[in-house]
């Protein structure tokens, strides 16, 4: 059993009280494995400082609702390329509010082993794609090629229509769908193209290339006239360069003030986020486990994100 204390502080029991609101903290799950283990960290630093916390299973669609009406109360990974439209009118409505950014950099996008360049030369630029399509066909898209995307709300088929692709969508169930179909193309060097992102994993295991569409404006969400084709909205590409938040409930820095404070000063890396997911995805740990392990390995740094007039004496426990 692990065991790792935070510095203490004295309190007299009404300070304690001030500083803890007995009513669970609500955090989000979603379904893919850095936003998992960076949950459960959230989760081990709020229970040492006396908060009660609970977790809430949440698509990236459902946890909308529920984070503004105050069902759940902190998602820990708010990507822009997925979430922008839909963070931006919670922050209008006034729902939900802006806990501050990670430094990790962000990008969604589709990929391709880079073994696929001897096959389809023109790659990266999408304008290759379309000339090689029959490469990525299968029973299910033919005549078609295959884009296998993930199971979280992206714009592919807008994409495709917009840029006129001779592609088909073909949606994973979760994360790990799209992995193993990733690795049994690689093991038999079969052209591919699916949904991939940054920070993950499988940079660190896979070599590949994100394609190179047009350049994402914000007005190709908007404005038709915009970009390639006049008559259709989304045809470019996601951010490249792209913002990852932690987004709360309105009303949590009043019921769990320290809580709040805390949560705006967790500060995840891409490779720091790479490396959660990659000690679940590939060496087999539980999320619980890879979020321990961390908590054991950078005590400094999670003691600094803790105000010192926040620090409660009690421990978080792996």
């Amino acid at each position: 059993m692990l065991f790792i204390i935070f510095n203490l502080l004295t309190f007299t029991s009404s300070q304690a009280q001030t500083l803890r609101n007995d009513e669970p903290i609500k955090i989000v799950l979603n379904d893919w494995t850095s936003q998992l283990v960076l949950s459960h960290i959230t989760a081990e630093l709020f229970e040492g400082m006396g908060y009660s916390v609970i977790f809430s299973k949440k698509t990236t669609g459902a946890q909308w609702g529920a984070l503004q009406r105050g069902l759940a109360h902190v998602q820990m990974e708010v990507w822009q390329g997925t979430m922008e439209k839909m963070y931006t009118r919670m922050i209008d409505e006034g729902g939900i509010i802006d806990a501050g950014s990670h430094d990790a950099k962000t990008r969604e996008e589709w990929w391709f082993p880079d073994y696929v360049l001897d096959l389809c030369p023109g790659l990266p630029s999408w304008r290759a794609l379309n000339s090689c399509a029959h490469l990525f066909e299968t029973k299910e898209t033919s005549p078609r090629g295959r884009y296998l995307g993930g199971p979280w709300e992206k714009p592919d088929g807008a994409k495709i229509r917009a840029l006129d692709l001779k592609f088909k969508v073909v949606t994973a169930n979760n994360s790990d769908e799209l992995w193993e179909i990733l690795d049994k193309a690689i093991r038999n060097k079969q052209p591919i193209v699916l949904f991939n992102w940054t920070p993950n994993w499988i940079e660190a295991k896979y070599k590949g290339q994100f394609v190179e569409f047009p350049r994402y404006h914000s007005d190709c969400e908007t404005k038709p006239e915009w970009g390639e084709n006049k008559n259709f909205l989304h045809d470019c590409g996601n951010p490249t360069d792209g913002w990852l938040k932690k987004v709360a409930w309105h009303e949590m820095p009043i019921k769990w003030p320290c809580a709040f404070e805390t949560l705006t000063k967790i500060n995840f890396s891409n490779a720091m986020l790479a490396k959660l997911a990659y000690e679940v995805d590939v060496n087999k740990s539980t999320y619980q486990e890879a979020a321990t392990q961390w908590l054991a390995d950078n005590q400094q740094l999670w003691q600094s994100w803790i105000s010192p007039s926040c620090q409660i004496t009690n421990k978080i426990t792996g």
